[in-house]
């Protein structure tokens, strides 16, 4: 029998039960045994920027869909653009209908860290998704999601071990998740967070394609570390600057150090201490200075674009 003991349930010999509001996932492949290995290449994905410091990853065909943070109807980086929300991220039922609409094999929402314009939608989405039938399940830092979220699972009306990967254990530093047919990796971030655990960014295999997704961090040494690791493709980074992220000559050299060929500037423009719409720009011939071979894409939310590799 499974016991829960306080935070600790996933020491209890608990085991994955099948997440009972979802359809039974397709095309499941196995976790890659050794190190971290190099994407596939070849690939092609569609990213849409959604305001902030948050994005939407999809194969062309959408049968895997990636949700890297969940600021969606609360999000306030559409106005500086002079954009609305579209309907299908300006409430918990419009991404219901709109992804239900995409009839994706997998679904998965990634979370960085805790902060409100990251998490700030996270349970009533999830549960959303849920509730749908759809194959969801999220991923983050493993002890912000087996102790210190714990209980607000719960009370959205969710079980913690079914709708997070790995038993509700998530992953660490070093570890790798797989759901559907995307595969992730945590790396560092440097930034707070307000539970004290820690904040993190995500390596994500999608459609033939890598992705460094930074979540809020500044720069650092060792992204140069995880660019001889993982050898991302695309990165999609933070360049606010401001009093939270790093700015966008900082992001420029992050994408050198990464040794990316694709990159695209998030995180500007949400709220009155950071950069505005201006900061895009300046990210591009940042790049152009730093990393001529990298190829900058500037995105207004609700904007998509369709990479390849």
């Amino acid at each position: 029998m499974c016991r829960l003991h306080g935070s600790a349930w996933w020491l209890a010999g608990c085991r994955h039960a099948p997440l009972s509001r979802r359809r039974p996932a397709a095309g499941v492949l196995p976790l890659i045994a050794g190190g971290s290995g190099e994407a596939q290449g070849g690939g092609q994905a569609i990213v849409r920027w959604l305001g902030g410091g948050v994005v939407e990853v999809a194969t062309p065909d959408y049968s895997q869909v990636a949700l890297v943070d969940a600021w969606y109807w609360n999000n306030t980086g559409w106005s500086a653009f002079g954009k609305q929300l579209p309907t299908e991220y300006a409430s918990a039922d419009g991404l219901r209908s709109y992804l239900r609409e995409k009839s994706p094999q997998a679904v998965l929402v990634a979370l960085t860290h805790d902060h409100g314009d990251h998490m700030g939608d996270y349970f009533e989405a999830l549960s959303a998704l849920a509730d749908s039938g759809l194959n969801v399940r999220t991923v983050g830092q493993s002890d912000l999601m087996r102790a210190g979220l714990v209980q607000r699972f719960r009370d959205a009306g969710l079980n913690p071990q079914e709708i997070v990967l790995s038993n509700g254990n998530a992953m660490n530093f070093g570890g790798r998740v797989q759901h559907g047919d995307m595969r992730a990796f945590l790396v560092p971030a440097i930034h707070s967070t307000l539970l004290g655990y820690p904040a993190a960014g995500f390596i994500l295999d999608l459609g033939g394609l890598r992705f460094y997704l930074s979540g809020d961090t500044d720069l650092y040494g060792d992204l140069r570390l995880l660019g001889e690791r993982y050898h991302p493709d695309v990165a999609v980074v933070c360049a606010g600057d401001g009093p939270f992220t790093m700015d966008p000559e900082s992001a420029a050299r992050a994408c050198e150090m990464l040794g990316v060929s694709q990159a695209i500037p998030i995180h500007y423009a949400h709220n009155p201490l950071v950069l505005g719409p201006e900061a895009g720009e300046t990210f591009r011939r940042e790049v152009a200075a730093r990393s001529p071979g990298t190829t900058v894409h500037v995105l207004q939310p609700g904007d998509s674009v369709t990479l390849s590799g």
